[in-house]
């Protein structure tokens, strides 16, 4: 089973290597109890001494706050601007008020602008669609732009009020004074670098195709826009390699969708799809609904990638109402371990990963989350399920 998800280098690094980690909040302690000697274990199995994890704790969320008094803070800041390989756990963020969303802020400082997610099957896992075996997609979600760039104003507030005003007086915009604001700011090169990176990933790993997802026949000029600058990247730098879906076969067929149809379409049809492109609020929803396909979030890893840093992390929340109880799933953080083992090219080590994982699945000793999925499973607690994997290297 291939479970290769990012470009790999050009040759396999052998060293120790420097992961920086954020514990997170919530569920985000007992996760990292679990998921870390599983890594760890996976490298010595692999290499012997010859290859390390070193681990390095930051500060951050709530128990940066309660430290330092900052739930980002400087040293933090500082430590990652020089990182090129770091982990964390689900960061709190609250709905409606309150302080901005860390995760958003950390993409945004450091330039993540690619969320890959990759969305695959497990063999033992029952679920709610017929053929979820067919379901292996990589998602390629752009993650500085549109309306996560947090370029939005509260209703009655003065920025509101003066952005309305603008609207309506100037550009002749139809918005009740009362409306809360917000801007989707989407860029040619925002775009065009994101679907590059899918395209890459497509070509190095003899991927079928490359999807664009995007609502354009409504948000025609950013929506629309992504989809025509794709394509133009497309053309631009891929001739040869890559052609429009119904103009050949030969190279990486690149397609759009309508995000509406899209989420149709990998219900009914995931054969036809393995590497999707998409803008960022687009890709939140896709990249969930897919990991309901094959497990829920509980099995899905992912990573924050820019030029420099990749920042690998589970894909799900914080789950405060079962903190602390012993009842969290943290395979999403062994398998986004297992991703960054990849992206280091320690292949080895993160097969054993999977391997684990799939045999873990079979016994049928899991979390409350996929007992749920799995007809005569037996329900254990977060560590021991992450023993379980562990025993199983």
């Amino acid at each position: 089973m291939d479970h290769t998800l990012i470009p790999l280098p050009k040759e396999e690094i052998l060293s120790d290597k420097t992961v920086y980690y954020i514990e997170g909040d919530g569920i985000g302690p007992e996760v990292w109890r679990a998921a870390r000697p599983v890594l760890d274990a996976a490298v010595a199995k692999a290499y012997g001494n010859d290859n390390k994890l070193q681990w390095v704790e930051l500060l951050a969320g709530e128990k940066g706050y309660a430290e330092t008094g900052e739930h980002l803070p400087k040293a933090t800041m500082e430590a990652l601007a020089g990182a090129e390989l770091a982990m964390k756990g689900p960061l709190n963020t609250p709905v409606g008020e309150g302080f901005r969303s860390l995760n958003v802020t950390l993409r945004q400082v450091f330039d993540l602008y690619a969320c890959i997610r990759p969305i695959k099957y497990f063999k033992g896992i029952e679920s709610p669609v017929k053929r979820p075996d067919l379901v292996d997609m990589t998602v390629f979600r752009e993650n500085t732009e549109d309306v996560y760039a947090g370029i939005e104003y509260q209703s009655g507030s003065p920025e509101a009020k003066k952005l309305i005003e603008f609207l309506v007086d100037e550009m002749g915009a139809n918005i009740h004074e009362t409306a809360g604001v917000g801007i989707k700011p989407i860029t040619p090169a925002g775009s065009k670098r994101l679907v590059k990176k899918a395209i890459d990933f497509a070509i190095e790993h003899s991927k079928p195709s490359v999807t664009l997802v995007h609502k354009g026949n409504i948000m025609k000029t950013t929506e629309g826009g992504f989809r025509a600058w794709g394509y133009e990247l497309a053309e631009e730098e891929y001739k040869g390699q890559v052609v429009r879906e119904g103009e050949g076969e030969d190279g990486v067929i690149i397609k759009d969708r309508i995000a509406d149809a899209m989420f149709q379409n990998v219900l009914m049809y995931p054969e036809q799809y393995s590497v999707i492109a998409t803008t960022n609020l687009n890709g939140d929803y896709l990249s969930d609904a897919l990991a309901a396909q094959v497990g829920g979030l509980g099995l899905a890893p992912g990573v924050n990638m820019g030029d420099n840093l990749a920042f690998f992390e589970p894909t799900h929340g914080t789950a405060p109402t079962i903190a602390g109880k012993d009842m969290a799933n943290p395979g999403s953080l062994i398998l986004s371990g297992a991703m960054m083992l990849e992206h280091i090219g320690w292949h080895e080590a993160a097969a054993l990963i999977h391997a684990a994982v799939e045999t873990a699945l079979a016994e049928k000793k899991v979390t409350v989350d996929l007992a749920a999925q799995i007809s005569g499973a037996t329900q254990v607690g977060c560590q021991e399920f992450g023993e379980r994997v562990l025993n199983n290297l």
